[in-house]
């Protein structure tokens, strides 16, 4: 895993495949996939691989995935994932360990945890994994059935992490699992136990940084093997090695989703191309649809973007991934590993489902296969609550609002899980859009109050039932007595919580759609031209530029260039999407008056963040959260001038009108 912020994507659009299953004939995903859009082939550019619909409908359904950093690293049990790299760096924590346990990294390389060797008191250590089946404590058929009970409907290991250690049986690269250390096909092993209990498989590889800077500490290496484990061929066959092994697993395992790391901007573009082309024409032989992460190098037009250990604040349109973990002080098993309870783990889930997102959680087993209780006790709390309460959950779409109350939860990469409360709700719906789903992060105690269904937002004349799912899966508690008015819909509830649970679901059912929300709580306006009031000029996103584009001001036209969409977040900001792109105008942070104003892909940072400060006459400032400085025309009447950003004052340059498009 990465330690800091991904670097922005590039251009987005709304692109969602519209059939498939339901999440109830979930056994069912893996023997009968089907690809059911995008084209018949593809070619290694940009204009044929953006054709492919990047989250097909069961990756939408299934809301709930499992991945997990075990490997080399998980031996020395120490710091973190990032062992292999930090051993080598006089000073770190690692390296001082590395020293007092095994010796100095110049006489007890890393590559003595693959091929084996005794530390300094006469223990040997290596990477080895024994099943079950041969004495050992790995039983890959346990882990599936676990990852099937915490509702999981896909799952599967980093094949490689960035150390270069390939949990296949790789051609391409020497250093693998079945030549050394288990001398097993880990990979095939996980592969086949987890779609023997129905789930999809789910790869991870984290390869582009093993030669873009991960091992830059270690030294020159003196023969060719030990410079493909090191990461030190040359540019040209590192990147041809990066893209072989994503081949190989491509056509030996047929991953339903590729998960990659960061870096792979650092990837050859050429390679990258090669990769997408190759790993989609694939899907179209197996009549499969498939899904391509990312955090940078590819977008969102045919693939989905990863949020590292986070999410957005709010709504955010196309549908996204976080990959989250047990733990906050490593990705893979440590010593003395912490973990974050299970009611955060959940309602980080509960959080990210209700805004239009799918959440992987990471856990960590230890070196030798077996996976820690404490874990266990986090999936199987998460497997519990998905059993008794999955409906709203699994197979549901982002409602016009993702929920309220006073506990903010994501709003970018690296955000801590947290615990909701009695008053925060998150909503979801049914596909056909008759079914409201309110989950309540705690129990609300006699009376419910949903601020945001009040009588001023919406009309519930066509609410048919209002019902609390019952602790058991397909049980209900009908709640007729309710009223609405300007302050919300107040629903009567039991007493005293019916039975234990770590959220719980009011079920609200419409005798047709689910009415349409009004003002605010993520909301999207139509579209709008935003024109500067001294010049006249209106906003310009450019047309497909790439992220960190400048936003330009030009004549008004008609084009979508120069339309945009005011997505309210619910806290008084708003995210400002342009028409062509699907970017979002952003600060990136520069508090200089006169900075320009530029575009990237939305993250929900406070840098994309927008307020709207009337100045009456239907003018406004349009203040940046992250920066507190206003869009400004800067007095250029030329069409292509830049905008900028400057303190807000009471020049004409710094106000601006919306209009419809």
């Amino acid at each position: 895993m990465s330690t800091s912020s991904s670097p922005f994507q590039l251009s987005r659009r709304t692109l969602l495949a519209s059939a498939g299953l339901t999440a109830a004939a979930s056994l069912l995903w893996v023997r009968d996939a089907k690809a059911t859009a995008g084209p018949s082939s593809y070619t290694a550019s940009w204009a044929s691989v953006d054709q492919h619909p990047p989250a097909p409908e069961w990756y939408q359904d299934a809301k709930f995935g499992i991945y997990y950093h075990w490997g080399v690293f998980s031996v020395p049990a120490f710091g973190n994932e990032w062992y292999p790299r930090n051993m080598y760096i006089s000073g770190s924590a690692e390296n001082s360990h590395h020293i007092a346990t095994y010796g100095d990294p110049s006489a007890w390389p890393y590559h003595n945890f693959i091929n084996g060797a005794n530390d300094k008191a006469g223990r040997y250590v290596q990477f080895a994994p024994k099943p079950s089946s041969a004495g050992g404590s790995w039983d890959p058929s346990a882990w599936a059935q676990l990852f099937a009970d915490a509702g999981a409907k896909f799952a599967g290991p980093v094949a490689e992490h960035h150390d270069g250690f390939s949990m296949w049986n790789s051609t391409a690269n020497e250093w693998n699992s079945v030549n050394k250390g288990p001398r097993l096909d880990l990979l095939r092993l996980h592969a086949d136990a987890i779609r023997a209990k129905g789930m999809k498989l789910y790869v991870s590889l984290h390869h582009a940084y093993h030669f873009n800077g991960y091992y830059d500490h270690v030294p020159a290496q003196s023969t060719t093997t030990l410079k493909k484990l090191y990461g030190q061929l040359g540019s040209s066959a590192e990147n041809q090695l990066w893209y072989d092994k994503l081949k190989e697993v491509i056509d030996g395992y047929q991953p339903d989703v590729i998960y990659q790391d960061f870096d792979l901007n650092l990837v050859q573009e050429s390679q990258r191309l090669n990769f997408l082309s190759y790993y989609y024409n694939k899907a179209v032989a197996w009549n499969k649809d498939v899904v391509a992460t990312y955090k940078d190098g590819f977008d969102n037009l045919g693939e989905v973007y990863d949020f590292e250990r986070g999410g957005p604040g709010g709504l955010q349109s196309p549908y996204w991934q976080t990959d989250d973990s047990v733990s906050s002080s490593s990705w893979c098993y440590t010593a003395g590993i912490g973990y974050y309870s299970t009611k955060a783990m959940l309602h980080a889930l509960l959080d990210r489902v209700s805004k239009n997102g799918t959440m992987v959680l990471n856990i960590a087993p230890m070196a030798d296969g077996t996976i820690p209780s404490g874990q266990q006790t986090i999936l199987r709390g998460i497997g519990d609550y998905l059993g008794r309460f999955g409906e709203s959950v699994y197979a549901t779409r982002a409602w016009d609002a993702y929920g309220e109350g006073p506990t903010q939860m994501g709003g970018g990469s690296f955000t801590t899980p947290r615990e909701g409360t009695s008053q925060d709700i998150r909503f979801t719906r049914s596909k056909d859009s008759t079914v409201l789903y309110a989950t309540v992060l705690g129990w609300p105690g006699s009376t419910l109050n949903i601020t945001t269904l009040a009588s001023g937002r919406i009309n519930l004349g066509t609410l048919s039932s209002v019902r609390l799912l019952g602790a058991t899966a397909g049980s209900y508690t009908d709640l007729p007595n309710r009223s609405q008015d300007g302050s919300g819909l107040h629903v009567s509830m039991p007493s005293s919580a019916p039975y234990s649970a770590l959220a719980y679901v009011v079920k609200l059912t419409f005798s047709g759609a689910i009415p349409t929300l009004g003002g605010g709580g993520g909301t999207i306006t139509g579209w709008v031209r935003i024109a500067n009031v001294t010049s006249g000029l209106v906003l310009d996103g450019g047309g497909n530029v790439a992220s960190g584009s400048v936003l330009k001001q030009w004549n008004y036209d008609g084009s979508t260039n120069l339309q945009w969409q005011l997505v309210d977040l619910g806290s008084g900001y708003y995210r400002i999407v342009n028409r062509t792109n699907g970017m979002v105008a952003d600060s990136w942070g520069n508090t200089a008056n006169g900075a320009s104003c530029l575009q990237a892909a939305w993250n929900g940072g406070n840098n994309q963040q927008w307020r709207l400060n009337s100045v009456g006459s239907g003018r406004y400032q349009i203040i940046n959260r992250g920066t507190g400085t206003s869009l400004d025309g800067a007095g250029s009447t030329t069409a292509g001038a830049t905008t900028v950003l400057w303190a807000p004052n009471s020049n004409t340059n710094n106000e601006w009108t919306i209009t419809g498009a």
